[in-house]
């Protein structure tokens, strides 16, 4: 299973997910476009076991970085939101900031004693997107795990959830809707082409031709406004959809489904169990019934685009690397005079 996790948040995962595609190793061609990691960040020889002890020591926890250069998202991390003062300051006075490059080639030792390159390291945890951040315990216990971009409102909730070792007394996904900030709209969006209710996605009762697209969203949330706006407006997006059947769920719902496998359960129920903590989030199905990639994080339309792509097109069966295939499919649509923009 491959979890696009922009979610530990989402995660979402959490933790990272069971027989997740590792990425692949051999870097991409160097990107021009250097980011440059904040001076405060925790220099490191890359023992975490080390790193644990030391920011214990210091009544912290490890807040593991995994990045690359030429990554708008670790760009508007690095220089948006550690730019901010609150941020910073909340980061530099909670967490040991340690940063690893998922394509470098510097030993790392993780918590199991083995020793690993930094692009290793990425694959061995299952590190599909950038930025992903990984918040250790004093123990090295991932709490939490965040693949991909949060709002800097739901960010800023993170940091507290963790910072105040909440892990144990209330669930990521809670503490955000209630911390995280104002409501927006308060209304769900209309999914164009969305499987009706009742819901019924059990897949051997279904004619699975297409994946399915499961679109995990809430009220009150400003990126689900967004997302109908912006994205699920564009042309090709909808081009895209009309690959998959699309369901929508409502994240924090009671009414009941049955899931793709034959389970019967209530809206917010499902949502818990899949580990659904960020709206919106978009889990994807093959016909079988079984996950095999999910976007839980903020993205902008080329990048969901991609995500759509990456499943339809079932590229996920032959390339393990997201951003891999993210990078080829930009090279090709320049090719054809197709101009990209990351931030579109």
């Amino acid at each position: 299973m491959i979890r696009f996790t922009l979610r530990a948040a989402t995660a979402a995962l959490l933790l990272a997910g069971p027989g997740a595609a590792a990425a692949q190793a051999t870097p991409p061609e160097p990107s021009p476009h250097a980011i440059e990691i904040p001076a405060w960040f925790t220099p490191s020889l890359l023992d975490l076991r080390d790193d644990v002890r030391d920011a214990a020591k210091a009544h912290k926890r490890v807040m593991l970085y995994f990045g690359q250069d030429g990554c708008p998202y670790c760009k508007r991390l690095m220089e948006v939101y550690f730019g901010q003062r609150d941020i910073a300051a909340t980061t530099r006075r909670h967490f040991a900031a340690i940063a690893i490059n998922i394509w470098g080639d510097r030993d790392t030792v993780w918590l199991d004693g083995e020793t690993r390159s930094e692009k290793q390291l990425a694959a061995f945890l299952k590190v599909q997107f950038t930025p992903t951040l990984l918040f250790l315990d004093e123990r090295g216990r991932v709490v939490v795990r965040l693949n991909g971009l949060y709002p800097a409102h739901e960010f800023r909730a993170v940091l507290e959830y963790v910072a105040r070792k909440k892990e144990g007394s209330v669930s990521l996904a809670d503490w955000v809707a209630r911390r995280a900030g104002p409501p927006d709209s308060g209304a769900i969006h209309p999914l164009p082409g969305g499987v009706p209710w009742p819901l019924d996605l059990d897949r051997s009762r279904r004619a699975a031709a297409k994946p399915l697209a499961v679109f995990f969203e809430q009220r009150h949330c400003r990126e689900c406004d967004a997302l109908h706006k912006g994205a699920l407006r564009d042309p090709q997006t909808l081009a895209l959809l009309r690959k998959f059947d699309v369901a929508q769920v409502d994240q924090w719902g009671e009414r009941r489904l049955v899931a793709p496998d034959g389970k019967a359960l209530g809206e917010a129920a499902w949502a818990r169990s899949l580990g659904i903590a960020y709206a919106p989030s978009v889990v994807f199905f093959d016909a079988q019934g079984r996950e095999v990639f999910r976007i839980e994080a903020f993205l902008k339309t080329f990048h969901f685009q991609s995500a759509l792509d990456y499943v339809a097109s079932g590229s996920y069966r032959t390339q393990p690397s997201f951003q891999r295939f993210v990078q080829a499919r930009a090279d090709a649509l320049r090719a054809r005079g197709v101009r990209v923009d990351l931030w579109k």
